[in-house]
């Protein structure tokens, strides 16, 4: 098991090793979702395995509401929630250890006349029902209230709170939210 599985599946309750895999890819919705994208990502789109692996991949979407583009690029350590409700990830870049929740849009939109997407930094909590979209850089250690729409630029060490989002600066804001955290 590779480096970004292993954070991947240590952020889902501690998993380690061999049966934790197991359990992990048996149990959790969240990290077998986030396996098969790491799987599609890593091969190729015409070869066997990875034809194998995105049909698995959209057999997981259908069932757990997950649409998350494989090109999207994802630090180690990334969380998914397990819960049943749509989570959408169009075009995004996403930093290491980061939470996304049941209900999340990220995706590509037009601000200003410009088309983009967003950079989300490391230690990202983005909760439920919430909206991150358009060409614009989330820093790290954000705490993303749930139901709140993310439009415009959040600094470093900062909860994002409602809609339209009122951002407040705070010290570790994500301290007690991102836990299990295999690489430093």
């Amino acid at each position: 098991m590779d480096r970004v599985v292993s954070a991947d599946l240590y952020r889902h309750n501690g998993l380690t090793g061999v049966a934790g895999f197991i359990k992990g890819l048996l149990t959790d919705p969240g990290f077998r979702y986030t396996y098969l994208l790491r799987k599609v990502a890593r091969h190729g789109r015409c070869t066997p395995i990875g034809l194998f692996y995105r049909l698995l991949k959209r057999r997981h979407s259908f069932t757990y509401g997950y649409q998350i583009d494989p090109a999207v690029e994802i630090g180690e350590g990334f969380f998914l929630s397990g819960h049943r409700a749509p989570t959408v990830v169009g075009s995004a870049r996403i930093g290491r250890n980061c939470n996304v929740n049941h209900g999340v849009t990220i995706g590509r939109a037009v601000k200003n006349g410009e088309t983009g997407y967003p950079t989300i930094g490391d230690y990202v909590w983005i909760g439920p029902g919430s909206v991150v979209s358009g060409p614009i850089h989330v820093g790290n250690h954000v705490l993303i209230a749930p139901n709140s729409f993310v439009n415009f630029d959040v600094p470093d060490h900062s909860i994002v709170i409602g809609n339209p989002g009122r951002v407040v600066k705070t010290e570790n804001p994500t301290v007690h939210h991102i836990n299990h955290v295999l690489y430093e």
